[in-house]
């Protein structure tokens, strides 16, 4: 297969100083990948702005909105980058907090000799950082500010963070000294000193009650229509994935009511328990949209997975990816420019099975604490393993007293696996085995107030979003070479969505209870009632029968051996496990090995 060679939005920003003058700006660059004016559009994918009196300079890519009707109005008449620097003038560094949209943007200060740079709220377009103590680097590709020169090294920690991620999660990068900024937070480098920090943390503290929410149900479909009429006021031909699920018929079913011709995409899979495809028909024809269909074969993965490899920015573990690229690929050779993804619905809206699940343990932590930690706790850890029944019970003991957000984690490889079994014993003693569960506890804490619902869903927007399904999104709309544009992650929807209260979002112990009863009755009663996939690739169960697929990962797993990361051991037992366990979840280990390795190998 041959890959897409597509200018994309982006920028590179450099900011340069001397040791001996440090108060003197010497050479500053800021340029976008490929246009050096302001398109004049609201929404642009590419803007430039350069100060008339030579002050300062912005890039960014994204679209924005303006609560400030000075704001807006300039952009209207002079472009989105002289909005920009007009809310720099008047605002300072506070400028990015007043953003809304979905962007990225790096802003050069000549006179303060200062570099700011953001992401929007949920990330959904990347920005790196690094500095070599000359300079300083910023870009939306991490390829545009690796060190020249000798073969790039990657960092071990994020190689680790990886294997329990599947991704790797900010701030790291694959690069060691190169960083990527969270969600919602801010760079600013002045003075060779770096701060990074969040510049907005939702305020769960401020709930409707459930009378006040039972009005609010007609307000999120207005909300819905709003965010997908934005998302198409920059598509000259827009396009839609349309998995079958809540979300994407959603914004299907919007983007057809708004008037537009876009068309839907959608991927099958020839094995049993994947294939959404009837949900995926039902929803385009209760709409009236034309649905593109593909069904992706065992071939497509050996066809594309080292293509995936080679255009990730680092190593990219969520096997969705590959038929989230082959819809995006459909599109843009039917000339589509813009593609409505539906994101974020269940991490705003309370979607996902791990919330509902987290209840069943809160009896065990209304036990006396003494009765828990001195009686049940020490019985459980004695349970053999050959008394299956007894052994739920202690999965459950052990589940119910492993604190939140680390309770999460309790099916990750690297909490199943002995670590020193698993990794090479120079590899292991290179990183901090604890920084992923540490990196997670930040994240759950970090809201002042909140629920643990309320908790877990900003966990989920900064891993299961930021670090991950959007990255799929935006690495396959890349690939392909369209844009992309999350209705669901909507300013005003995503600020509607905190104020619900806990008991109506899981009312009765329903996922998704508000926005199932708001959409009742304009959604098929089918699409309500189904359950969550989005996309889920059987890869372990085709590797099972596919021998070329087969001869592709256990030729880079004979390869990952040589590596000395992964225990040559733990890689033949991984194989084994696969042929003799459970085929999808010890595939999702062996692609996510197999990835790394084809990662690797392209570099």
């Amino acid at each position: 297969m041959q890959e897409k060679k597509r200018p994309q939005p982006g920028f590179v920003a450099t900011l340069s100083f001397t040791v001996s003058a440090p108060s003197e700006a010497v050479k500053t660059t800021v340029w976008p990948h490929h246009s050096s004016k302001d398109s004049g559009s609201v929404s642009s994918s590419d803007i430039f702005y350069d100060d008339a009196d030579h002050h300062f300079s912005i890039a960014a890519c994204g679209s924005f909105l303006w609560q400030s009707e000075n704001l807006a109005q300039v952009a209207k008449q002079s472009g989105v980058g002289a909005a920009l620097a007009e809310a720099y003038r008047t605002e300072g560094l506070g400028m990015v907090g007043s953003l809304r949209g979905s962007f990225a943007l790096v802003l050069v200060d000549f006179q303060q000799q200062r570099i700011l740079a953001a992401t929007d709220r949920f990330g959904t377009i990347p920005v790196f950082y690094r500095s070599d103590g000359q300079r300083v680097f910023v870009a939306t590709d991490l390829q545009d500010i690796a060190p020249e020169g000798a073969e790039v090294e990657v960092s071990p920690q994020a190689i680790f963070d990886y294997c329990y991620f599947h991704v790797v999660p900010a701030p790291l990068s694959i690069i060691p000294e190169t960083s990527k900024l969270p969600a919602a937070h801010q760079l600013l480098w002045a003075n060779g000193a770096r701060q990074v920090s969040p510049y907005w943390t939702p305020d769960f503290n401020r709930k409707l009650s459930p009378e006040a929410t039972a009005n609010k149900q007609h307000e999120l479909q207005d909300l819905l229509r709003n965010s997908v009429q934005r998302c198409l006021v920059a598509a000259e031909k827009p396009g839609a994935f349309l998995s079958g699920g809540l979300d994407s018929s959603t914004v299907v079913g919007m983007m057809a009511e708004n008037g537009s011709e876009g068309q839907a995409y959608t991927i099958g899979f020839d094995a049993d328990g994947y294939d959404e495809m009837p949900y995926a028909r039902l929803a385009a024809e209760h709409f009236g949209v034309k649905l593109n269909e593909y069904y992706l074969t065992p071939e497509d993965i050996v066809d594309s997975l080292p293509l995936l490899a080679r255009n990730t920015q680092e190593p990219f573990g969520n096997s969705s990816l590959l038929p989230a690229y082959y819809c995006a690929r459909m599109a843009e050779r039917d000339g589509v420019d813009v593609m409505l993804a539906g994101d974020g619905g269940d991490e705003l809206f309370a979607g996902n099975e791990r919330y509902l699940h987290q209840r069943v343990f809160r009896p065990y932590g209304k036990l006396p604490r003494a009765i828990r930690h001195n009686v049940i706790e020490p019985l459980a850890d004695r349970v053999p393993a050959s008394m299956p029944l007894i052994n739920k019970l202690a999965s459950y003991v052990k589940q119910a007293k492993t604190p939140l957000p680390e309770r999460l984690q309790t099916y990750n490889f690297l909490h199943r696996f002995d670590l020193a079994q698993m990794f090479q014993p120079s590899f292991l003693s290179a990183v901090d085995t604890e920084h992923p569960s540490a990196l997670l506890r930040e994240l759950y804490q970090r809201p002042l107030h909140g629920s643990e619902l309320d908790r877990m869903l900003y966990h989920d927007w900064q891993v299961t979003l930021a670090d991950n399904d959007l990255r799929k999104v935006y690495f396959a709309c890349r690939m392909a070479g369209v844009h992309v544009a999350y209705p669901m992650l909507d300013t005003d929807l995503a600020d509607f969505s905190i104020h619900i209260p806990d008991e109506i979002r899981l009312k009765k112990g329903r996922l998704r209870a508000f926005y199932k009863a708001g959409l009742k009755g304009w959604l098929p009663d089918a699409t309500l009632k189904k359950t969550k996939q989005g996309f889920g690739l059987p890869f372990g169960v085709w590797m099972r029968e596919h021998r070329p697929l087969q001869e592709l990962v256990y030729d880079s797993i004979a390869e990952l051996r040589q590596r000395n990361i992964i225990q040559p051991a733990f890689l033949d037992e991984s194989v084994k496990l696969h042929r003799e366990g459970h085929a999808s979840y010890y595939g999702e280990l062996l692609w996510i090995l197999t990835y790394l390795e084809l990662w690797l190998a392209s570099r």
